[in-house]
């Protein structure tokens, strides 16, 4: 009874076009209160525990400093080098946007602002150059999806909370998925440019042109150096990686290259509270939603269901790809994480899954639904970004999106992507 009013009720508001930091919150009040189990103070004291924790702190942190890096003129130079090593060949500008939006995940973290940030220099470029609008606008939103999955990342970092891993290490993890799946949309979009009959970039530079993009570009080229140099080399933790990357965009944006004013800042904090501020209540009532699951035994039914039907890993690992998927499609990916992370990691971690490979497996689901609609957020991004009507993103980003479904099974059934680089590093 206490589940079906559970998930009845979130339906019915999420149905209802509730936003889901909301929903969650008044699904797990109702439905905690009905049970009578828990005094009425438990939700408030949910709401400050779970969010109380080290590691989250570097949520709001790499939020503030990926809004000041990509109104800083960041992002800007990032687009330049692109343009300067792929300008020439067939589908050039496409390359390029693919090749920023993995340079700008290593700086942001977040999926929405890898598109915002890039779409809005790159897309009108591209619509200049003749590119299908549809093709363009699709391809920025899928790969803005690599900002959850290149760290540093957001989700990682709510992932590795949940499951008490180390954040490190998934960020590590991180590494060669993201890298995969952005050369496979690379890949994709030169087959596509070729289709469509676009020519190649008559863009030549000189050497001194290239050394000068270069210099330009080299403060901007040199943050991944200095946050993941900086985790990995045990300099300083995720954490304290966010609040150095947030000095480092506002001196590098202020005094560098002299774009940031008191009237962006002011712009910048505001978005970026906003955006923390929203997160965080999401994690607060999605871990309440969690532990109103456990209290009733939800975990606990649904593993002895699944382990009484599935005893093999690789079908297990099909059928949780498949939930995800689906989990995507209509849930905000923070609140997805930690919903399912304690329903779904006893499950794989018990048939020799390890956790971080299984937490890649997650975030690239959850990332992939960051292109599907309802609760496509990149697509809305792009959307608004681009003046365009939301079905036409949605129709370029389906082929972009079945070339990371398949990346995302490799990613799945081959350990070693994953597990390979921070094998390598002995963590």
């Amino acid at each position: 009874m206490i589940s079906l009013i559970l998930f009845g009720l979130l339906a019915l508001l999420l149905v209802l076009s509730v936003p889901i930091a909301i929903s969650l919150g008044i699904a797990s009040t109702v439905a905690l209160l009905v049970s009578g189990k828990v005094s009425g103070s438990y939700v408030p004291q949910g709401l400050v525990t779970s969010i109380d924790s080290f590691p989250l702190m570097a949520v709001p942190f790499f939020i503030l400093a990926g809004d000041l890096m990509g109104r800083g003129g960041l992002s800007q130079r990032l687009i330049n080098v692109g343009r300067m090593f792929f300008g020439r060949y067939t589908g050039g500008m496409a390359i390029i946007a693919v090749v920023t939006c993995i340079f700008f995940a290593a700086i942001s973290g977040s999926g929405p602002a890898t598109v915002a940030a890039v779409g809005a220099i790159l897309l009108p470029a591209m619509a200049k150059d003749g590119y299908k609008q549809s093709f363009s606008s699709g391809l920025v939103a899928c790969s803005g999806s690599l900002g959850v999955i290149i760290p540093p990342s957001i989700p990682m970092v709510i992932y590795a909370t949940s499951a008490n891993v180390s954040v490190s290490k998934m960020f590590m993890a991180g590494v060669i998925p993201g890298l995969l799946i952005g050369v496979s949309l690379i890949v994709y979009a030169w087959l596509q440019a070729r289709k469509d009959g676009q020519r190649p970039g008559d863009y030549r530079p000189t050497r001194r042109e290239m050394l000068a993009v270069l210099n330009d570009a080299k403060w901007a080229l040199m943050v991944p150096v200095i946050i993941l140099g900086g985790i990995y080399g045990g300099v300083f933790t995720p954490t304290e990686a966010a609040a150095v990357g947030v000095i480092y965009g506002f001196v590098v944006g202020a005094f560098v290259y002299r774009e940031l004013n008191l009237k962006d800042l002011y712009k910048i904090f505001a978005g970026s509270a906003l955006t923390s501020a929203t997160i965080m209540l999401i994690v607060g009532t999605a871990t309440i939603f969690g532990r109103a699951l456990a209290i009733e035994g939800v975990p606990v039914m649904l593993a002895k269901f699944i382990t009484s039907t599935v005893d093999q890993a690789w079908l297990l690992l099909l059928a949780i790809n498949v939930i995800l998927l689906i989990v995507g499609t209509f849930m905000e990916t923070i609140a997805a994480i930690i919903i399912l992370t304690p329903i779904l990691l006893p499950l794989v971690t018990a048939l020799g899954v390890s956790a971080e490979h299984f937490g890649i497996v997650m975030i690239v689901n959850l990332a992939i639904g960051m292109v599907t609609p309802p609760v496509g957020v990149n697509l809305f991004v792009a959307s608004r970004v681009s003046g365009l009507t939301l079905e036409t993103v949605v129709r370029g980003a389906v082929t972009p999106m079945v070339v990371m479904i398949v990346v995302l099974l490799i990613i799945t059934y081959v350990p070693a992507v994953s597990l390979a680089l921070p094998a390598l590093f002995g963590m």
